[in-house]
């Protein structure tokens, strides 16, 4: 690392232009290209896969997206003269406007069966061309709530009137903001401040237009950037904190910038590497699920990660040499002038005393904190997958209004019917079908249950089923078991009918069930990477697996947080999250790999130190209680960063993200304060010298990895250097 950082500082003007070009040769490929962002969760290995394999394959039409305006009269019918000539009106002129192939109103013969059975509620459907135009559709929506007044309410929803919520720049912003008021009230110099947020900006948007351009190559959901913003900027900044902390420490200890800027990324910049590793291995371990939507966000988030580790190491030890010694307060740079290059000794700081209070009382303040985070995590046992959909938005979203007109007038269930699929290649198979359906209306859940008519030569079907509860609930995942389990295998037996259970209803419920059956070995197979991992950094068996089961610990605490908020909806009202529903399917695989990474991270920065403590004076107590005084500062320093960030994401008015800032913002924060900076060193004060034990054959086996620099083993292990308990330590 020194080498890399010698030559960036000599060559720093060249390195900043680099980076430069970089970003706007990339942003230049986007602007000629594109995006080509999509979205493909349904697993092709599951009933409600096969389902729409079937009927695609048996369907002639090549119509587009397909939309539903839904209207309510107040204290009245919607047959009525006034409202029905109004909303004819409309309709006409919908199935006038350009974009539209075709719209089933109510008010036909065929459509009788879309009026609600008060008469209050109708709703027609709108099927566009393939080709229609977002100004079309826009069009459109003008046209169909043209008729609204005060007793008539008009809503829309269904794929094609759908948009998904802009991410919101200002949100995004006040994170960034707030790490900066954080970063200059602690260490009260801007360039302090300033450094960090311009690196990981930097990192993040040459990684954001990257993966613009990757979404050419492979399939990538639309939520990647976002997501990507969310870690990059998070770890981001932090990795460049620790390294201008480092430098600023070396300065202070009378340095020149060239050598310190060597000095620093050739020991925290080693740390930064390594722990940005971790990361991007446990973002790439989720393509074992082999899960094409998982597969996207966990390469786009790798190439951030990736990138603001490169920003890291290379242009911030060139903008280092360009600030020079303005990195140090004025006050600072007079203390380093006056000491004459030599270390204060210091007053023990606020984080020397909790060491010291950690060191004296590990029993007690360790069991105290491993209660709270059992209690954190305790909602994960209520964890339940699936996926949010029209109802879970705020209620002032047009989708949620016709969402609950549907419900009030309809059923809930209406909402999201299931699509049965229907292969019926003889006569007795139609027979057979024709009794599947009158058996699915005796079925308990089942509100209706209908066939369309097959032509004369098909021999695939649909029946259209739907239940009594809405998409989102539990009995409704239960009747599609029961339907496969139970019902449809009664009605093939004996024929060869084949009948498979689809629509979005059962693909959202099928998604969640695939992920949910590979979480708990996603999560051991992490526990045992981290293991791996931390054995080689630091030449011990207990420290890794106390890291392996702490980090599962804080898992369990972001997935106990996205509980509380989002499934029980405790405080989601008052975010401005919508209403309470399942957690969406794929959000907890991507929390385990982003928070064993950042759960690495403290990790490595706060063990790596003790490690070197211990190598220099073999005292174990000392090791621990020097190691959590040196970096507690700057670990919760750069907690609180990540909480601004991942927290300044729960406003930006999407709900995924939002379950992905809440759940990292909680986490990261008592993973920082309680697991790094009270489990952890406890428990290595009641092991003492265990810590550090690996069987020599496994020393021998294991490659030599060195975090921060090379350390020398101590010189007399058997007899380790000791300090007055009493000795006073610098913050």
């Amino acid at each position: 690392m020194s080498p890399l950082a010698r030559w960036c500082h000599r060559h720093r003007l060249a390195v900043v232009l680099l980076w430069v070009g970089l970003l706007l040769a990339l942003g230049a490929g986007v602007g000629a290209a594109g995006n080509a962002f999509g979205n493909s969760p349904t697993s092709q290995d599951t009933d409600s896969a096969r389902a729409t394999a079937l009927l695609q394959r048996a369907s002639d039409s090549a119509a587009g997206k397909s939309g539903r305006i839904v209207w309510q009269a107040d204290g009245a019918k919607v047959t009525e003269p006034a409202a029905e000539q109004a909303m004819t009106g409309a309709l006409e002129d919908v199935a006038d406007a350009p974009g539209v192939a075709s719209v089933t109103s109510p008010y036909t013969p065929d459509g009788r069966a879309q009026v609600s059975a008060d008469g209050r509620t109708a709703y027609a459907t709108v099927a566009f061309d393939q080709d229609v135009s977002d100004a079309q559709v826009d069009h459109v929506k003008e046209l169909a709530t043209d008729p609204e007044s005060q007793n008539l309410r008009i809503a829309l929803n269904g794929q094609a009137f759908t948009v998904n919520p802009e991410p919101n720049a200002v949100a995004d912003a006040m994170g960034i903001v707030l790490a900066f008021v954080v970063l200059l009230f602690v260490f009260r110099a801007i360039w302090v401040a300033a450094l960090p947020i311009i690196t990981a900006v930097v990192g993040v948007g040459t990684s954001a237009v990257a993966v613009m351009l990757l979404s050419h190559v492979i399939t990538l959901s639309d939520t990647t950037l976002t997501l990507g913003s969310l870690i990059g900027l998070g770890v981001g900044i932090d990795y460049a904190l620790f390294i201008v902390n480092r430098h600023r420490a070396n300065l202070m200890a009378g340095m020149s910038v060239a050598e310190s800027v060597a000095r620093s990324l050739n020991t925290s910049g080693r740390a930064v590497v390594f722990a940005g590793l971790t990361v991007v291995v446990a973002l790439l371990g989720m393509l074992t699920l082999n899960v094409g939507i998982i597969n996207g966000m966990a390469i786009g988030a790798a190439v951030t990660v990736v990138l603001t580790v490169l920003a890291a190491i290379t242009l911030l030890p060139a903008l280092l040499g360009m600030i020079g010694p303005r990195v140090l307060s004025k006050s600072e740079r007079r203390e380093a002038a006056g000491q004459g290059g030599q270390r204060s000794s210091g007053r023990a700081g606020l984080w020397a005393r909790w060491a010291e209070r950690v060191q004296s009382r590990p029993k007690t303040l360790g069991v105290v904190a491993l209660a709270v985070l059992a209690a954190l995590a305790f909602p994960t046992l209520s964890l339940r997958l699936g996926a949010s959909d029209d109802g879970n938005l705020p209620t002032t979203s047009t989708n949620r209004q016709a969402y609950d007109m549907v419900a009030d007038g309809f059923g809930p269930g209406f909402n999201g019917p299931l699509v049965l699929a229907v292969q019926a290649p003889g006569a007795a198979d139609k027979a057979a079908a024709g009794r599947l359906v009158t058996a699915l209306k005796e079925v308990d859940g089942v509100a209706s249950a209908s066939a369309a008519p097959l032509r004369d030569g098909r021999t695939v079907g649909v029946i259209s089923v739907v239940p009594t509860t809405s998409p989102q609930s539990a009995a409704t995942s239960d009747l599609i078991h029961h339907l496969r389990d139970d019902v449809i295998p009664a009605a093939e037996h004996g024929t060869s009918m084949k009948v498979y259970v689809g629509g979005v209803t059962a693909s959202n419920d099928d998604f969640a069930s695939v992920l949910m059956g590979k979480l708990p070995i996603f999560v051991l197979v992490i526990a045992a990477l981290g293991f791996l991992l931390l054995t080689v950094a630091f030449r011990s068996l207990l420290i890794p697996a106390v890291g392996a089961v702490l980090n599962i610990l804080s898992i369990g605490v972001a997935f106990g947080a996205i509980v509380v908020v989002f499934q029980f909806g405790f405080g989601a009202g008052l975010l401005g999250l919508g209403a309470a529903g399942p957690i969406e399917s794929f959000v907890p695989i991507l929390v385990v790999g982003i928070m064993f990474g950042l759960s690495m991270d403290y990790q490595v920065f706060l063990v790596s130190r003790m490690r070197e403590e211990w190598a220099h004076t073999g005292d174990s107590r000392r090791a621990v209680r020097v190691g959590q005084a040196e970096t507690g500062k700057v670990i919760a320093v750069a907690a609180t960063i990540m909480v601004c960030v991942f927290g300044s994401f729960v406003f930006g008015g999407m709900r995924v993200i939002s379950e992905f800032g809440v759940s990292l913002a909680v986490a990261v924060a008592v993973d920082a304060l309680l697991i790094r900076m009270v489990v952890v060193p406890a428990l290595m004060h009641l092991c003492g010298r265990a810590n550090w034990w690996l069987p020599r054959r496994l020393d021998r086996a294991l490659p030599h990895v060195s975090v921060e620099g090379p350390v020398d083993e101590p010189a007399h292990p058997q007899r380790p250097v000791r300090e007055p308990e009493t000795a006073g330590l610098a913050n």
